[in-house]
């Protein structure tokens, strides 16, 4: 099945339709994608790591869990599919398809869907519209970076998954090649980085940043090198951690953000990418939390290029380092096509 998850695209699997060997599994999804090419001319993908991603979905054989989500990039144009990641915004068709498929049934007018999110072992409830017994898909519920819209799903995220805990190098602040970072984890590995600390203003269009040259090679220096600090190891081949740029709000929010994942730039953020910087910008001292325009409550607007992601993250402060309470956010999700791909 075929499904617009949040701001992303992808292909949404059963796992027992897919090769048990890792090995055999990611060369068939190269295949169906049409990678490695710029174009994916010659499969599904759509040319963009935005809309060349692959959900795997199971039963659950943990105890009060319904189903597994394995999530798996495709990259555009290298031979790779990697498991290094996670993605909140694939992650809002989840629920859905699980009852789609018979792995969950309907429980009336609103259905809760319990998640294990296998790439990080965190778990998220997905609550979503199933009158008569299947998902709704439309609805009044709009968010930026998708035209029209859709019925709203809700993802409560119950703690991170982050072994290494939410700021993984045991630190507020890291310096890294002159440059002051945040580094965190809430569900998704991210470099907070203000936009002014690299020569830039963190309001520049998606196109601007990709052209500067200078400007991705300091980037990208600074990924490799957080990336060894988080426990990461050698990211050089691997999509995380991703670089969030964070500059003082510009259209009412919270926080403005570009974000590189890791070499294009993100025409919006992710939803796990949103929820990391969200965490980073409420503790004071942490890079962006100067920079932000704090409300405090929960609720936080972090701008990006196609608008705004409304994320809500609580922090329990008694404790050093910081633990998460909770994090959740809307998002919607609309299943596209349902049928057969054949591969090269």
């Amino acid at each position: 099945m075929q499904m617009r998850g949040g701001t992303s695209k992808g292909l949404y699997f059963l796992a027992e339709d897919l090769p048990a060997d890792p090995a055999e599994r990611d060369d068939l999804l190269l295949r169906v994608m049409g990678s490695p090419d710029p174009r994916q001319i010659d499969g599904t993908g759509g040319a963009h790591p935005l809309t060349s991603k692959v959900a795997v979905v199971s039963r659950s054989e943990v105890t009060g869990i319904d189903v597994d989500y394995l999530f798996l990039q495709v990259m555009v144009d290298k031979p790779v599919v990697t498991d290094k990641q996670n993605c909140g915004n694939i992650l809002a068709g989840i629920g859905p398809f699980a009852v789609e498929r018979g792995l969950v049934a309907a429980q009336g007018e609103q259905t809760r869907v319990r998640i294990r999110m296998v790439n990080t072992d965190g778990i998220v409830t997905a609550t979503f519209p199933t009158p008569g017994g299947l998902p709704r898909y439309d609805g009044d519920t709009a968010i930026d970076g998708v035209p029209g819209t859709a019925a709203g799903i809700v993802l409560d995220f119950e703690d991170s998954g982050a072994a290494a805990g939410v700021f993984p190098t045991g630190n507020l602040t890291d310096v890294f090649g002159g440059v002051e970072v945040t580094c965190v984890d809430n569900g998704m590995p991210v470099v907070v980085v203000a936009a002014a600390s690299l020569g830039v203003t963190g309001y520049e269009t998606v196109a601007e940043l990709e052209g500067d040259e200078e400007l991705n090679k300091r980037v990208q220096e600074l990924r490799l090198e957080a990336g060894k600090a988080m426990g990461l190891g050698d990211v050089s081949a691997t999509t995380v951690p991703k670089i969030s740029l964070v500059a003082p709000p510009a259209h009412g929010g919270t926080i403005s953000t570009r974000t590189f994942i890791p070499v294009r730039v993100h025409e919006s953020i992710g939803v796990l990418g949103a929820v990391s910087v969200a965490t980073a910008i409420v503790q004071p001292g942490a890079v962006g939390h100067d920079l932000a325009v704090l409300g405090g409550g929960p609720r936080l607007s972090v701008e990006h290029p196609g608008g705004a992601l409304e994320v809500e993250v609580e922090l329990d402060t008694s404790v050093s380092p910081p633990a998460v309470v909770r994090s959740g956010v809307v998002r919607t999700a609309r299943k596209l096509f349902d049928g057969v791909a054949f591969p090269r």
